[in-house]
């Protein structure tokens, strides 16, 4: 039977060439997130059971190790916003469904482009960098992290194509790439020419829509069927998860994989995302997505960074509630001005009650604000 086989390495060739041994022996690879200390470690590979682990040192066999199927290519740990992360196993034939799609819409050419990995590779926004440039025989640069200076100094020699989060567009200059795919954390403010918003997850093997518009042979619906309503988010396609590692399969009849996020198809068939279900905000009655309201409060001048979430209100049941991060040198943000903004451009419930100023937002390893981290 096949194997799942722990990658404990660096970003760099090293990755690179184990991943491809595992994938030639027909075994399936789970990356280790090297950010995370020991004991974080020794939990995912409890819960995941891999017969061997790769590290600098070569190949170690562990007891106990659970098989994949035939076919299994990735093993992916979830983000673990909420809860123990899952492994999500990811076929070869969805692999290479992801690659295929993304280089038609990005127009690859492996003759002219080249990929940077800057993204940590236990991620699948990282990972699927180096999946796509494999499957496709683009070149690929792996970087063990991320660093603002070279990934600027590759753009100069020639690397055309780069996978970033929201936080990087802040640290390097990547104006030089010829197509910048933003994954993560929903983007705020207005996008340079050549970032690409995207929308996905794990268990879509990377992103399936691409500035709004679904990848070829993505499907998008909307739970309620009607356009222009809010409602989750439906996603089919061939790149999706085969199952998580414990043998649950999340997809509805037919295939369609619930995501967790709603939204909302507009008339010209553009997807826009709100957020999570979960995230939505009820105060007075009134529903209110956290991120329309942080779209808003991103143009204030004052403004580097902004989350907006809730807290009990005893007579709103919840309020609406921005932590901001100002820009450096500048005094933060008036309340009132906040909520005149908002209530211009969306609604006066959604308006925020508090302001809280704070030196950073918490974050995932992903981008992601992490909101249940703000109290």
């Amino acid at each position: 039977m096949p194997e799942l086989v722990a990658l404990d390495l660096a970003g760099g060739q090293g990755f690179v060439e184990a991943l491809q041994a595992a994938w030639d022996a027909g075994n399936a690879v789970l990356p280790l997130d090297q950010r995370l200390p020991p004991p974080a470690v020794e939990r995912l590979i409890e819960a995941f059971r891999p017969a061997r682990i790769v590290d600098r040192e070569g190949a170690h066999p562990r007891p106990g190790g659970i098989p994949t199927e035939p076919g299994d290519a990735l093993v992916v740990a979830t983000s673990g916003t909420t809860g123990e992360p899952k492994g999500v196993i990811l076929t070869r034939q969805a692999v290479v469904a992801s690659a295929r799609a993304t280089s038609a819409r990005l127009q690859v050419d492996p003759a002219r482009d080249r990929w940077v990995a800057c993204l940590p590779l236990a991620h699948i926004g990282g990972l699927s960098v180096v999946t796509r440039a494999l499957e496709t025989g683009t070149p690929c640069t792996v970087l063990e992290r991320f660093d603002a200076a070279e990934i600027e100094r590759l753009s100069r020699s020639g690397a055309t194509l780069i996978s970033v989060v929201a936080t990087a567009l802040q640290r390097a200059d990547v104006t030089g790439y010829r197509a910048v795919l933003l994954g993560g954390a929903a983007p705020m403010g207005k996008l340079s020419p050549n970032v690409i918003a995207t929308y996905g997850m794990t268990e879509t093997g990377s992103g399936v829509v691409y500035d709004g518009r679904p990848l070829e042979g993505v499907e998008i619906r909307i739970g309620d069927g009607s356009t222009g309503a809010v409602s989750e988010v439906l996603v089919r396609g061939p790149m999706l998860l085969r199952c998580y590692r414990d043998g649950s399969d999340p997809r509805l009849a037919g295939g369609w994989l619930p995501t967790g996020d709603g939204g909302k198809i507009e008339p010209d068939g553009t997807l826009e995302v709100f957020g999570r279900m979960a995230e939505v905000i009820v105060t007075g009655g009134e529903k209110v997505w956290p991120v329309p309201v942080e779209d808003v409060l991103a143009g204030h001048p004052a403004i580097k960074e902004v989350a907006v979430w809730r807290r009990p209100d005893p007579e709103w049941g919840e309020r609406v509630v921005a932590w901001v991060v100002p820009h450096p040198d500048t005094a933060p943000p008036d309340l009132s001005d906040l909520r005149q903004a908002v209530a211009s451009q969306l609604a006066p419930w959604a308006a925020p009650r508090e302001l809280v100023v704070v030196p950073a937002l918490p974050r995932t390893p992903s981008g992601k604000v992490r909101r249940s981290d703000l109290t």
